[in-house]
């Protein structure tokens, strides 16, 4: 069946392209493409070849790590041997959960059946991939759920190739082609993702490209379109890396969409034999920096934007400190993968890894021990800038703090500029508390998506300013379409300080904002130079917190929990009472509680043209 783009044509077998602007595509790179398809291995070609198989083996022979990888996989596709294969069931819009689901289980069971050969493996991937061709569609409304699971049926038939029957290869053949295929290349117009900037383009293209190349001989020419508009699309979304590495959508959503980039660079390598300069994305291959700086020693991210506030291991983070030889990338990698692994081990395979968990196994290298990072601080550029300081990476009871710049305006943002974390003693003093479910709030009637100023997304207490470590002025809003960027930054041993230009984020209600955070290993100083418009200001000063507040004397707070102390002391201005609010049950309609969190601050007026300073000291106490 051939199936032609509304887009994009390929005329006399890739011998040139025609954009939709009418611009021929880059004949180098085309020419790439063509040289890459003509001479792309038989199957299997997804993420490794048969030839490859065979290094991966003496990986899990020869390191104890690889080892207790593979049989973590095992036992996880052990368990599903005895699951229901995967149903059609929404979630509201989203059939994505049920993709993920399929994309977990023909990765594990087929990665369990390349490496042993058992068909027990390969009978219950059959059931999986009957199941997914029987659904009427993998959702194309919602291309998230397409692209999963395109790619799940692409490593099903590429990996059991030589075990499908002919019937068997024709009908998962038409499934990739009319639920796949055919919904990203006959749309009657361009789909927003392809050339978006955020974790779509990343996902959705992925799961493109493999589906084109499992299926590469039998239309090379629909392969190599599919390839080309994703190396012409892509570069929209990865260049959000630049220069730093530093991802605006939170460590969530760099796990989701850098992985699945990942993943179209290996599927990339091992079918055409070149990733056409993917990598080599200005900020790419720093962004290994970005997660492991945002990690603090309670071994908790910077869940900023719309993330969960629990961290896992990465399997990308595997990838990236293969390829650029640097293993302190892996500093929290490897407790985390051994949580993951004596999880699924007390579990007996119930409990699973990321869905591509079995992919460690190839980008892994053998016998790479992690090591301690050489660098305390960080700043990491981009839409989001964000720094971080780190009284030591070694001590579990260390000071860190990590604080954030940037725009609401950014892909699942909060107004949250200004905001920041804060480790000591072990404990999480200053929490961002994350996201809300989706699928919940849209089921009843909730505007989640609109992002202009006054939009119901930003009357969520945790996505609001008031629900974060931040400034609230007159009760305002951030300004939505502002920017506010890291000024100054320094990791000099006498003068570690970060400083956010806040001014656009609060014009509507102040002339000017700076926000200074200045760090030393007993103690992190937060100070607001703050002058008031042409109208009285009301301003507050906040920190969201799970410990309990005592006031400790004049513009003083001792905060508690779980044994330990921190003190809070204002400096500036004096005289201010410390007032505690509660976080627990926020008052609008749509909010999820948060038990346990208060927000502890203080509240200041400036008249109009009037400048203040607001100087705040944050100390942990010994006992």
């Amino acid at each position: 069946m051939k199936i032609l783009s509304a887009t994009c044509r390929l005329t006399a077998l890739l011998g040139t392209v025609i954009c939709c602007h009418g611009a021929p595509a880059d004949t180098k790179e085309l020419e790439a493409i063509r040289r890459g398809i003509s001479q792309a291995p038989n199957h299997p070609r997804l993420f490794w070849t048969k030839d490859q198989g065979s290094a991966v083996k003496g990986k899990v022979r020869d390191d104890r790590q690889m080892a207790a990888i593979w049989d973590a996989v095992r036992q996880v596709a052990d368990h599903m041997l005895s699951e229901e294969p995967v149903k059609y069931r929404k979630d509201g819009r989203r059939l994505l959960g049920r993709s993920r689901e399929a994309l977990g289980r023909s990765m594990h069971l087929g990665f369990a059946y390349r490496m042993t050969g058992d068909n027990r493996y390969a009978d219950r991937l059959l059931a999986e991939m009957r199941a997914m061709a029987a659904m009427p569609d993998w959702n194309p409304s919602h291309f998230l759920d397409t692209g999963e699971m395109t790619l799940a049926m692409a490593v099903g038939y590429d990996w059991m190739f030589d075990r499908l029957s002919a019937d068997q290869r024709k009908e998962f053949r038409d499934a990739i082609q009319n639920k796949g295929l055919a919904p990203y290349l006959t749309a009657k117009r361009k789909h927003g993702w392809e050339r978006g900037g955020n974790n779509w383009n990343q996902v959705c293209h992925a799961g493109m490209v493999g589906g084109a190349l499992a299926l590469l001989e039998d239309d090379p020419q629909r392969a190599a379109e599919v390839v080309s508009r994703a190396l012409a699309g892509l570069p929209a979304a990865m260049k959000v890396y630049n220069p730093d590495g530093t991802y605006p959508e939170g460590p969530g959503y760099w796990n989701y969409g850098t992985s699945f980039n990942v993943m179209l660079i290996s599927m990339l390598e091992s079918a055409l034999g070149s990733d056409f300069g993917l990598s080599a994305a200005p900020g790419f291959m720093k962004t290994g920096d970005f997660m492991l700086h945002i990690i603090g020693p309670t071994r908790r991210t910077f869940p900023f934007s719309d993330c969960g506030v629990g961290t896992g291991f990465s399997p990308a983070m595997m990838w990236f400190a293969s390829r650029t030889r640097r293993p302190e990338l892996l500093w929290f990698e490897k407790e985390l993968l051994e949580e993951e692994l004596a999880g699924i081990q007390k579990s007996r395979g119930r409990k699973a890894g990321d869905r591509y968990f079995p992919l460690v196994l190839l980008w892994g290298k053998a016998g790479m021990e992690r090591e301690v990072p050489a660098r305390l601080d960080w700043r990491g550029e981009g839409q989001n800038p964000l720094a971080t300081f780190r009284s030591s990476w070694t001590d579990p009871d260390a000071l860190f703090v990590a604080v954030k710049a940037g725009t609401p305006s950014a892909s699942h943002a909060h107004l949250d500029i200004g905001s920041f974390i804060l480790d000591a003693m072990g404990e999480r003093w200053s929490l961002d508390l994350g996201m809300q479910d989706y699928n919940n709030l849209e089921q009843r009637g909730f505007d989640l998506w609109g992002s202009k100023q006054g939009s119901q997304r930003w009357s969520l207490f945790r996505y609001h300013n008031q629900g974060h470590s931040t400034l609230v002025v007159n009760g305002a809003e951030q300004v939505i379409s502002s920017r506010a960027p890291i000024s100054s930054f320094s990791d000099a041993p006498n003068d570690r300080h970060a400083t956010i230009d806040m001014t656009a984020t609060y014009a509507n209600e102040l002339k000017s904002a700076v926000r200074t955070f200045s760090f030393s290993p007993d103690q992190v100083t937060i100070e607001d130079a703050i002058t008031a418009g042409a109208k009285d200001a009301s301003i507050r000063w906040g920190m969201v917190t799970p410990a309990t507040v005592k006031t400790a004397g004049s513009g003083a707070a001792r905060l508690e929990q779980n044994g330990k102390r921190l003190r809070l002391e204002v400096a500036s201005p004096a005289g201010v009472t410390i007032e505690s609010w509660s976080a627990e049950r926020p008052k609008g309609e749509f909010d999820n509680p948060n038990p346990g969190v208060r927000v502890v601050g203080f509240i200041v007026p400036a008249k109009a043209g009037a400048s203040v300073t607001l100087q705040v000291s944050l100390r942990p106490e010994s006992n």
